[in-house]
């Protein structure tokens, strides 16, 4: 059996190492990325506010190997999901498993002035540069803003504005800034009523302001000014910004999207093409845009791949659960476990910040390094703050 997985973030490690050490033999397992190497979501923010090294967040792909996957550095050109045909600037790949894992891709000129006038910290390359900007920063008005929804890890504007305080405060540079959270979301983690209080009271004790219900949809780099969706203005003397998310147009391009996501089974994550699944941030499976779910989705998926290997039909149901860890500054973090099941209200429960929790996200890194690269990940690059 050929299985071949587009996209290695979450989603794609995790349905590749667990397809891979099931089959051995039985199966050519083949994961395609364009990328060279793997960065948790989270170790942006720690680059971009100090407290990690670049070199040390990355995790090379080739690694990969060791789980007896065949890696492929490439760029997806187009998807034929009706025959399972991958043309990719390496070359062509047929499946009899196509797992499409391809995740969300980011559009910062979507925002009129983003890129002249601000700075976006989701892609690896613009939370590494953001480092840069933080330190060439003398104080004044800080506004962390999210251009639209969906958005991919909704802690994470929270994240980096309490991030944000604790990074000023350590430069002597507080007394003199300002921050700003603006956000389209009513609260900053609907599913969590109790993580939403906690942020907000957060936000309160830090002096940062709270402005919901809103997007920024435009920036002026001339008067440095956010226009915002209730036709209202913000000024801003450095700006961190969320860029607008879309499915990758390989992806759209193959026909697979209904309404910019890709439609799946919420319980098998099969897509309308048999022998295709997708799973993770490109598809509208109706849980959030994170990693975690990803996982999750991707557990299902190995199951049912592993069993149409061994001509059998797998058991495994999605259960909607995930697990999240907020960033609250000062070294403490604090964790968030949500179920979504479709057509019923989200669950959760909130473990408030602390230190152990950070120790506990640090375990969650580590674990999965050396699960899906084979290696002991001692090197985190993480320092006090």
């Amino acid at each position: 059996m050929r299985v071949v997985v587009l996209g290695a973030g979450f989603g794609g490690l995790e349905v590749t190492s667990t397809v891979a050490e099931a089959l051995g033999d039985e199966a050519d397992v083949v994961l395609i990325d364009r990328s060279p190497d793997f960065v948790f979501g989270f170790s942006k923010l720690d680059v971009m506010f100090g407290s990690a090294r670049a070199d040390a967040v990355r995790h090379p792909y080739r690694e990969q190997m060791a789980t007896g996957a065949r890696f492929v550095q490439a760029t997806v050109e187009s998807i034929d999901p009706l025959t399972r045909h991958v043309e990719t600037t390496s070359g062509s790949f047929d499946a009899d498993v196509l797992v499409v894992a391809l995740g969300a891709d980011l559009d910062p000129a979507a925002t009129p002035g983003l890129l002249e006038g601000g700075h976006e910290f989701y892609t690896v390359d613009g939370a590494f540069a953001a480092r840069d900007v933080l330190e060439g920063f003398e104080g004044g008005r800080v506004v962390v803003g999210v251009t639209s929804t969906p958005f991919k890890c909704p802690p994470a504007p929270s994240e980096t504005a309490l991030l944000t305080d604790t990074y000023l405060r350590q430069r002597g540079l507080r007394d003199r800034s300002e921050i700003a959270l603006v956000m389209p979301l009513p609260v900053p983690i609907p599913p969590s009523p109790a993580a939403s209080k906690a942020l907000l009271g957060a936000f309160e004790e830090q002096g940062i302001e709270w402005h919901p219900g809103r997007a920024v949809t435009a920036l002026d780099p001339e008067t440095r000014t956010a226009q915002l969706s209730d036709g209202s203005a913000m000024a801003y003397d450095l700006f961190l910004g969320v860029p607008k998310h879309r499915a990758p147009d390989v992806v759209v391009a193959s026909g697979m999207t209904v309404d910019g996501w890709v439609p799946v089974n919420p319980l098998t994550l099969e897509t309308e093409y048999p022998g295709v699944f997708a799973l993770g941030d490109v598809t509208s499976a109706g849980t959030p845009k994170a990693g975690v779910f990803a996982e999750g989705h991707a557990a299902v998926v190995a199951d049912a791949v592993v069993a149409m290997a061994r001509g059998g039909t797998g058991t495994a149901e999605y259960d909607g659960k995930g697990t999240c860890y907020v960033e609250f500054g000062r070294d403490r973090v604090g964790r968030v476990e949500v179920t979504f099941v479709s057509g019923q209200a989200p669950t959760g429960e909130f473990e408030h910040p602390s230190v152990a929790l950070a120790a506990n996200k640090i375990e969650f890194g580590t674990s999965r390094v050396q699960r899906w690269f084979g290696r002991t990940w001692t090197d985190v690059g993480r320092t006090p703050t």
